[in-house]
């Protein structure tokens, strides 16, 4: 899991993540979350990927950076800098992300880098 660490709203045409990889075709709010591949998430997780903000269930947007991915918050417009995202856990499967990502859960968890912190339940 991770947080919402920016909130921006995108007019139709502007680009998000690197390279411009997914174009705003409507007004957008996009969240930027704490999290990337140097943290051990598929740099080559789609859009469209899904994630859970503030118990929310959506998509990432764009391509993946190093330290962060971007989110539509178009289904979460009480989403602001702090709330939380879960990335794979209780409601969204590490499984569903992998399968997005073309890969298996495995892979994914043996990639977390040392600097993520495990909460087991």
């Amino acid at each position: 899991s991770s947080e919402i660490i920016g909130v921006q709203t995108l007019s139709a045409g502007e680009k998000v993540g690197y390279g411009g990889g997914y174009s705003v075709t409507q007004e957008q709010r996009i969240g930027i979350v704490a999290a990337g591949y140097a943290d051990g998430y598929p740099r080559h997780a789609p859009t469209g990927t899904p994630v859970l903000v503030d118990g929310i269930r959506t998509r990432t947007v764009g391509t993946v950076s190093m330290d962060m991915l971007a989110v539509d918050l178009t289904p979460c417009p009480q989403a602001g800098i702090g709330t939380p995202v879960e990335l794979w856990g209780k409601e969204i499967k590490v499984d569903d992300v992998a399968s997005a990502a073309g890969t298996l859960g495995y892979e994914l968890l043996c990639a977390v880098a040392p600097r993520v912190p495990f909460v087991t339940t």
